[in-house]
């Protein structure tokens, strides 16, 4: 028994034990948290016993599955997965916290079956950043989609069954796309080795030396499941939708970290597996990448609904992230798998921090609430740290991983670089008009209204008349407390987070310049 099975396991059986619990909410909550602090813990160890010098894979665990088509049970990590599960490993704990400060399940749904599917998603997508072994990858690829859809489709908002329904199918059509690319890496280690396999490590060996034109189709069917994953331009679509539809807790999972699985299937799949092929259609990624940056801040800007807006502001972020992949620069790279760690803490405490806005005043139009920082000082200061973060500033987590994709990219690709710096311009114009409509002016409007014009006097008529607007409160301060410490910490420090990615970032683009 690893660490990293331990990991895997321990959420998967507090799933089951919640499923037990549907008729008792307080033993639910409490069992969730329980399992979620003590999964968080694991990563101490397991942190400590990853050597950034040692072995590419490690925690590395095998056993047989189909052996007669050469498929295992295989996991190992890295420093790139290492970063990955560490942050859903402190996510959860704090969706399960926030549950009834940012969400209220609908009516006949339990906080045992929703608490339920939230650890049975976290020990999937675990175990999905974790699998070493091809066909193991595709089908956790595909099963993660199962808890996702009933979170969103059961527990989210107006819309909510055609949100998750265009979300499954998005994900589903790209998985079974890169199962065909799978199948196609198969027959070729079948042909080399005399005996077929979906082992990662000997995949990457024997496909890195097939013609490029079959790489290039193989490329296109991983590359299509993980652009829509990520999401990249123009398979960002179901995106806005299932944000927006899904509750708070489930879209800081969606946003903050599931949708890593698309860039970390660039970086682990698509780029040592098929190198000539990736450095063939790195031009058209890097297109399609500040197309997203430019893309997805303009629309953030437009936005009316707060929740779609993260969406969009996630979209231009990843195409950052895709930038800094495909230059093939060690810098850009790096900056790259730093973002995803990074964006998933920004955007996470910004999801979070809207959950609480909406829960005080019942809308999430921003056009419906103004001037609560009069009235609720410290959310107004925890959504400005978040949206800072969110925009990269200097001192802020994010700031290390954007000043490294634009120093990194510019090298090569100076016209793409100066193209996506605009995008840093748009998003300090769009974070601090949400900033400003949100938590500035006279309060106002139909979500909050001021009836005294001091601290907790506006009241919310949609959660009944008279309900005073309260500021954070202890509970609330500890859900967001991590968070804040971690922006603030890396924004200052972000030496180990850049250690542990740096050596998996080096034998990547080791894989890729090894090519033909």
């Amino acid at each position: 028994m690893t660490w990293l099975l331990a990991l895997i396991l321990l959420p998967l059986v507090g799933s089951l034990a919640l499923a037990f619990l549907k008729g008792n909410d307080r033993a639910a909550i409490a069992t969730a948290l329980v399992v979620s602090i003590a999964e968080f813990l694991l990563i101490i160890p397991f942190w400590a016993s990853y050597s950034p010098s040692g072995e590419r894979i490690q925690q590395a665990t095998t056993m047989d599955w189909i052996p007669s088509f050469g498929i295992h049970i295989s996991f190992g990590t890295d420093g790139i997965s290492l970063i990955m599960i560490a942050v859903i490993a402190l996510l959860v704990p704090i969706v399960v916290g926030a549950l009834g400060l940012t969400d209220r399940l609908p009516a006949g749904r339990t906080a045992g079956g929703f608490l339920s599917l939230i650890l049975l998603q976290e020990a999937i997508t675990i175990a999905v950043f974790a699998a070493t072994d091809v066909f193991l990858f595709y089908v956790l690829f595909e099963i993660m989609l199962i808890p996702m859809y009933f979170l969103i489709g059961g527990y989210g908002g107006a819309n909510r069954q055609y949100a998750a329904v265009k979300f499954f199918l998005y994900s589903f059509l790209g998985g079974l796309i890169m199962l065909a690319s799978a199948i196609g890496a198969y027959s070729l280690a079948s042909d080399k080795l005399g005996k077929g396999t979906f082992d990662w490590a000997t995949l990457v060996t024997v496909v890195r030396d097939a013609p490029t034109s079959t790489q290039v189709w193989l490329f296109l069917g991983f590359f299509l499941a993980f652009a829509i994953k990520a999401p990249l331009v123009p398979f960002h679509t179901w995106l806005p939708d299932a944000a927006g539809q899904a509750p708070i807790g489930v879209a800081v999972l969606l946003v903050g970290v599931l949708d890593k699985v698309g860039t970390f299937g660039f970086l682990r799949y698509c780029l040592p597996m098929f190198p000539e092929a990736s450095k063939t259609l790195a031009p058209l990624v890097l297109v399609l990448s500040v197309i997203g940056v430019i893309y997805g801040s303009i629309l953030a800007a437009g936005q009316t609904d707060m929740k779609r807006f993260l969406a969009y502001v996630s979209i231009a972020h990843f195409g950052f992230i895709a930038l800094g992949i495909f230059t093939f620069n060690e810098q850009a790279m790096v900056g790259s798998v730093s973002y995803m760690l990074n964006h998933s803490l920004s955007t996470g405490m910004l999801i979070v921090v809207v959950g609480l806005i909406v829960m005080r005043g019942g809308s999430t139009r921003i056009s419906d609430y103004g001037g609560m920082a009069k009235v609720t000082p410290l959310l107004g200061g925890m959504l400005l740290l978040a949206g800072l973060s969110a925009l990269s500033l200097p001192g802020t987590n994010s700031f290390i991983s954007e000043f490294l994709v634009l120093l990194g990219s510019f090298v090569d690709h100076p016209v793409y670089t100066i193209i996506a710096t605009v995008g840093m311009v748009l998003a300090a114009a769009y974070v601090m008009w949400l900033y400003q409509r949100i938590m500035q002016g006279p309060v106002r409007g139909d979500a909050l209204v001021g009836v005294g014009g001091g601290p907790g006097t506006a009241i919310a008529p949609e959660l009944g008349a008279k309900k005073a607007i309260k500021d954070l409160g202890g509970r609330e301060i500890a859900i967001l407390a991590p968070m804040v410490i971690l922006i603030i910490g890396l924004g200052f420090y972000p030496k180990p987070m850049l250690d542990t990615i740096t050596p998996s970032v080096q034998a990547t683009l080791s894989a890729v310049q090894g090519g033909k």
